[in-house]
């Protein structure tokens, strides 16, 4: 039989290790499934070596939508979850910290200096100068803020 429509084990192993190594650069576990079904397809053509190349290419093709669909509906959140949600989220970051006004602040929307970045903050009611704000949540990347009793 010609070598071109002889696939081995091995043919798929080494497959398997190319996804895994592609996966590495930073693919997003969308490589994860082929690698899986790669390997599926790889043991079992060592369970059954006849098999033709049309069943391991319609295996692998099977396997892989049905194994990257799992990871996705299954597993993809799981990366998401960390210890420190707050880590990249600025405003998150300032919600309870208390604020001196250096200028009054209208109601609705205006600006605040806080740090080094000028915020959009929202308030319910006008806040004179020198009066202490808290920053009790946020809309997106605008402050909400109330005026400390």
């Amino acid at each position: 039989m010609d070598i071109a429509f002889t696939l081995q084990p091995w043919h798929w192993l080494i497959l398997v290790f190319l996804f895994l190594g592609a996966e590495a650069l930073g693919a997003g576990g969308f490589l994860l499934g082929s690698a899986i079904a790669a390997a599926v397809v790889s043991l079992w053509l060592w369970l059954v070596p006849e098999m033709g190349w049309p069943v391991q290419l319609l295996i692998f093709g099977i396997g892989s939508l049905l194994f990257t669909l799992a990871y996705w509906k299954l597993f993809r959140n799981v990366n998401n979850k960390n210890d420190s949600p707050e880590l990249n989220n600025r405003a998150l970051q300032l919600v309870g910290r208390t604020i001196t006004l250096e200028h009054d602040l209208p109601a609705g929307q205006s600006r605040l200096q806080i740090g080094d970045t000028l915020w959009k903050v929202e308030s319910d009611r006008n806040i004179s100068q020198g009066c202490k704000v808290s920053v009790t949540g946020h809309r997106g990347m605008v402050l909400l803020v109330r005026e400390q009793v």
